[in-house]
């Protein structure tokens, strides 16, 4: 591969017409289902996928076939096949449902609002995951641009992904036998240590999420006659999450959450904290200037990728500021969010959760933990020596510098699934999502220049594919 021919074609690419039509998908409020139940009515969803697919039929792409599956009630898929000069399957994978808008974004900038400033998209879903469409057809085509062979590749973007992927399982034995059995996957939806080099997934953590509510009265009374008498819900609340977490540290107690983090995995943190430093806690928007976690950069890598967390992510009954009167809560219900290890067995960990937050429950109360999902997490298999040689070549050619890997503390539920089903298939995880890209939260933005370069590093490595053979 003439790897500046490359480079120069897919720089004209996101210039002319990647970063144009993302713009119009920031500009469409597709919120994954999870998030708005009337999804199908509002017609969202289906905008965004009809506005993936136009740009598609418009590639000229050698043998492309394009096609939306819809199964009822469920959210679309976007199935392209692309024949190849080999019969192995490549699968490429990304999703285009968005996360919420969430508050605090900054004056000049808005979750549906496309802004391109200091060489960054922002708006919600560019990054996560808008751009993978449109990454994966521009990699393939810069191969079939210079007459180089790839493999045969499926691309599948779904749109269920925001809310655990649960739409997925259905498509993917819908469309098994044309999905084939993939040698390779890459999935354009993780995250990048910085924005200097290529940056390979090599675990995924789990999650847990449930509802744990706390019953006091069938309603709200005077504060003033019943605090002393009537004990606060919220009060309880903290005593049963007690019993799952350490309130001064963080750790979590259950022994069914905890895993033994393997040495590979922790090799490869170390390097990884050797080029990240202090960038590892730095990256986020912190309330408290120059604030400093307590734990070294591998412990505080290891924390976010190997250990299990618990965050509080949203709450009922709790009134806002303006409509706070003197009244004792009749009952409190908190959304938990228990990120699991790559390797722990979900159902376990729900179970154990509920087990400790239900037993012995407080004389003057109703408890409950509702669990609403439980997802396991994933960890590569060992990578194939053509695959190293691969990214440190692209990463080397198009960044100027090796490769990197390390874990991510998040969940990609696909990955899982794929896991299981093909267990001999190799896995390119990668991304966008750098320091301060803050996706799903307020201010979310695409860093340009390096999905141009990561383009060009998916090329390098359906060619490297095609040649190891």
């Amino acid at each position: 591969m003439n790897t500046k021919k490359a480079a120069a074609f897919i720089s004209s690419q996101w210039d002319e017409s990647i970063v144009p039509t993302l713009c119009d998908y920031i500009r469409i409020p597709n919120k994954s289902p999870a998030f708005d139940p009337d999804w199908q009515k509002r017609g969202h969803m289906d905008q965004a996928i009809a506005l993936l697919e136009g740009w598609c039929r418009k590639q000229p792409i050698k043998g492309m076939q394009i096609e939306v599956v819809r199964i009822k009630g469920r959210t679309p898929v976007l199935f392209i096949d692309i024949p190849g000069d080999s019969d192995e399957v490549v699968v490429l994978y990304g999703h285009f449902d968005k996360q919420p808008e969430f508050s605090g974004w900054a004056d000049d900038l808005d979750p549906w609002k496309p802004v391109i400033k200091n060489g960054k998209l922002y708006g919600r879903g560019g990054a996560d995951d808008g751009y993978a469409t449109f990454g994966s057809l521009t990699a393939i085509r810069a191969l079939q641009e210079q007459g180089i062979p790839h493999a045969h590749c499926v691309v599948l973007i779904e749109g269920c992904e925001e809310s655990g992927s649960f739409d997925l399982p259905f498509y993917i034995d819908l469309l098994q036998d044309r999905i084939g059995s993939p040698s390779l996957v890459v999935c354009l939806d993780a995250e990048c240590g910085n924005y200097d080099q290529l940056w390979c997934t090599t675990s995924l953590r789990g999650n847990l999420t449930g509802k744990l509510n706390v019953e006091v009265l069938t309603e709200g009374v005077h504060s003033g006659s019943a605090s002393g008498i009537v004990p606060s819900s919220f009060r309880l609340l903290r005593q049963l999450l007690s019993r799952v977490e350490d309130e001064a540290t963080g750790e979590l107690l259950p022994a069914a959450l905890r895993v033994k983090i393997p040495a590979q995995r922790q090799q490869q943190a170390v390097k990884a904290a050797k080029v990240l430093k202090d960038s590892v806690y730095k990256r986020y928007p912190w309330a408290v200037k120059g604030a400093k976690p307590a734990g070294s950069a591998l412990e505080l890598l290891l924390n976010n990728t190997w250990r299990p967390t618990l965050s509080v992510t949203g709450a009922d009954g709790l009134p806002a500021l303006v409509n706070a009167g003197n009244v004792l809560l009749p009952q409190t219900t908190l959304k938990l969010s228990f990120r699991l290890p790559p390797t722990c067995d979900p159902k376990k960990a729900a179970s154990a959760i509920k087990k400790a937050l239900e037993r012995n429950q407080p004389r003057l109360a109703k408890v409950s933990f509702d669990v609403d999902s439980a997802m396991g997490g994933w960890n590569a298999p060992k990578i194939a020596d053509w695959l190293v040689a691969s990214m440190q070549k692209a990463s080397n050619t198009f960044f100027g510098k090796p490769s990197m890997y390390m874990g991510t503390g998040g969940t990609i539920p696909f990955m899982g699934m794929l896991g299981e089903k093909f267990p001999k298939a190799q896995f390119l995880v990668t991304g966008l999502l750098g320091p301060s890209s803050n996706a799903h939260g307020p201010n979310e933005f695409l860093h340009i220049e390096t999905g141009k370069r990561l383009t060009s590093c998916v090329a390098q490595v359906l060619s490297d594919h095609f040649q190891r053979q």
